[in-house]
């Protein structure tokens, strides 16, 4: 069995050409030595302006050493190790980053963990692989807080007079941020792009199941989201646990053990 301090490996891949070109930063940890071929490699997407060093994507990775499983870990652009401008991300180029990876490392099959737009980004991915009809077959995903069309079912709709003149006239708002000294930015290539990636619009069809964890007194993403996105999911392999007074981050001790529990569930 692979010690939990071993190290993954630092990888860079380079997506999209010309002045579109950016550097994608990665973290692979190979499966251990006799770990069963079916075992899925872990994925984790992060969220808006969250790293793959964050404590949740950290704890993955510990997970995955300590099973013996494969571990992928990234940073959009514009995020954490990875080249290129933040305020040009979009839901649409972060996708593309995402399925790059999935593409350069080529694990047969994944678990998708998906933490707030990171929860986004794994329903686009599984669309995204459908409509391809090749990638790694999806055994799971588990979607932290999860905040799929969050620019448009959670941020257009509760824009102030100043933040849409800024919007219109700048290009972008920015909003205090409570994880960090720098504020959130929201351009309006963002907002726009959003409207294209919607997922709350019919029915997803992911083909596996689905574990969300939710906390109640989520400042950022109110748990009747949850709520809603569920409507959209299959009835059936969709199972959804609401933490009484979990936060958006959900990354206390007891939130860690549930992620990983819901994790190995998806693992056989």
């Amino acid at each position: 069995m692979t010690s939990i301090h071993s190290t993954p490996l630092a990888d860079e891949i380079t997506v999209g050409q010309g002045a579109d070109a950016r550097q994608i930063a990665l973290l692979l940890r190979q499966a251990a030595p006799g770990t069963a071929t079916d075992k899925p490699t872990l994925v984790w997407l992060g969220g808006y302006r969250s790293d793959m060093t964050g404590t949740k994507a950290v704890e993955l990775d510990a997970l995955a050493a300590k099973k013996g499983l494969a571990a992928i870990r990234f940073d959009y652009s514009g995020h954490g190790a990875s080249g290129g401008e933040f305020a040009q991300g979009t839901i649409s180029r972060w996708l593309e980053e995402a399925l790059a990876v999935l593409d350069h490392v080529r694990p047969e099959s994944v678990v998708l963990v998906g933490s707030s737009m990171g929860g986004w980004i794994a329903l686009r991915l599984a669309q995204e692989l459908a409509r391809r009809g090749g990638g790694p077959r999806l055994a799971g995903m588990v979607l932290i807080a999860p905040a799929p069309d969050f620019t448009a079912e959670l941020i257009e709709p509760n824009l102030s007079e100043a933040e849409r003149t800024s919007l219109a006239e700048q290009g972008y708002f920015e909003e205090p941020s409570e994880y960090s000294p720098e504020p959130n930015i929201f351009t309006r290539a963002l907002i726009e792009d959003g409207r294209q990636n919607r997922v709350m619009t019919g029915i997803i069809e992911t083909g596996c199941p689905i574990h969300i964890l939710q906390g109640m007194i989520d400042p950022d993403v109110p748990y009747t989201h949850a709520l809603k996105l569920i409507e959209f999911l299959p009835a059936d392999d969709v199972v959804l646990t609401l933490v009484r007074d979990g936060d958006h981050r959900l990354s206390r001790l007891e939130d860690i053990e549930r992620m990983k529990t819901a994790i190995l569930a998806m693992c056989g």
